[in-house]
């Protein structure tokens, strides 16, 4: 199962063709990913992690996916941002495993 962010789904939908958008709503909604909100306290987590990584820069929504990683206690990723995750760490400095 997929599992992502609404700040990752909003970037995704923000880089879709408009005539992609739609689709990919349906998708969202018909269970294609799991979507999960962030709750407050690790809008504090998501803060390290940016000033942390702010050469890189980090955005937002890779926060947002370190973040549910570390919730979830998973490290497989599928990304486009390949560089950056081959970087981003995971609580005990574990790397994240990419997928593609």
């Amino acid at each position: 199962m997929l599992v992502t962010t609404w700040l990752v789904a909003t970037e995704a939908w923000h880089l879709l063709a408009p005539a992609a958008r739609i689709g990919f709503a349906r998708w969202l909604v018909g269970g294609g990913a799991a979507v999960f909100d962030l709750v407050r306290a690790e809008g504090e987590a998501m803060l390290a992690l940016l000033e942390q990584y702010r050469d890189r820069p980090m955005d937002i929504a890779d926060a947002s996916l370190v973040v549910l990683a570390a919730r979830l206690g998973i490290a497989e990723i599928l990304t486009v941002d390949r560089a950056d995750f081959d970087v981003y760490r995971l609580p005990g400095g574990r790397r994240f495993v990419q997928v593609l």
